[in-house]
């Protein structure tokens, strides 16, 4: 089908929250919080992306992700690059990426074991409209007071480093080996791309933009497939009708419709934009 409207899976997690955000039903009180939305197509299927929306109340654990290469050794399919668009924060908001100063594996070991490594992170304050790229070595914590679309490589594989004294497994081991403590350098915005189309990110393992409304038009090579997310807004495209709070995948060559007043993130697979 050249559009699919994807299924949402509501995740619960102790850091989540019950309210959420326009377009998503509230959590009723009496039930967990959620902590994430995903958009996943129907049936059994592997696509090389994966759509969230986080609602964070707490601080998440810090953690990191093997790259392509790492993760193939270890019989996984694929690393996990992600980003994020902060749609929402409360004045205090922090997200760690990275470390503070260049540190050797030993000390962080030690910094994931005695909880130093709270201290060696560099916790950087976001607001409503800032954009990060986490390329997968990198060592980061996304902390309470968010909401955020997460485009990610569609894997799963997390190696929790330090989680503020709860009992959940760690995965030291693998986590400092795949790890790269280092200070994060931010990826450079390609920006404008012209016709109300901001390029976010291009590559290395995907094409983000970021659209106003109208009709925009979609070619995407045989065996590709697009995300779209609409933040704000409505709108059609091949028949499909879609708005906030939802996501559609497209195929093919298709014509994009939307509201004056849309929002919109548009993803796929791949090291170079491809759509136009």
């Amino acid at each position: 089908m050249p559009a699919t409207l994807l299924q949402t899976h509501r995740v619960e997690k102790p850091w989540g929250r019950h309210d959420l955000w326009p377009g998503f039903d509230d959590q009723p009180q009496d039930q967990q919080p959620i902590g994430e939305i995903w958009f996943q197509e129907p049936g059994d299927t592997t696509p090389d992306l994966l759509i969230k929306y986080l609602f964070t109340s707490k601080p998440l654990s810090v953690q990191v992700h093997p790259d392509d290469e790492q993760a193939r050794a270890r019989g996984l399919p694929r690393g996990k690059d992600e980003c994020w668009n902060i749609l929402a924060a409360q004045p205090d908001s922090t997200i760690a990426l990275g470390t503070k100063a260049p540190i050797d594996k030993d000390r962080l070991r030690q910094g994931a074991e005695d909880g130093s490594i709270e201290g060696l992170l560099d916790w950087k304050p976001v607001t409503p409209g800032d954009f990060l790229y986490c390329a997968s070595d990198t060592i980061h914590a996304i902390g309470g007071g968010l909401t955020v679309i997460e485009i990610q490589q569609n894997s799963e594989t997390t190696y929790r480093l330090y989680d503020y004294g709860s009992d959940r497994e760690l995965h030291l081991k693998d986590g400092i080996d795949v790890a790269d403590p280092v200070p994060y350098v931010p990826i450079a915005s390609p920006g404008d791309a012209g016709d109300g189309r901001h390029l976010q990110v291009e590559g290395p393992k995907f094409v983000l933009e970021r659209w106003t409304g109208g009709e925009r038009p979609v070619k995407l090579p045989a065996g590709k497939t697009g995300w779209l997310v609409p933040i704000k807004g409505s709108g059609e495209v091949a028949g499909v009708a879609w708005r906030a709070g939802q996501c559609v995948t497209v195929t093919g060559e298709e014509t994009v419709t939307a509201s004056a007043d849309a929002d919109l993130l548009f993803a796929y697979p791949g090291a170079e934009r491809m759509v136009l």
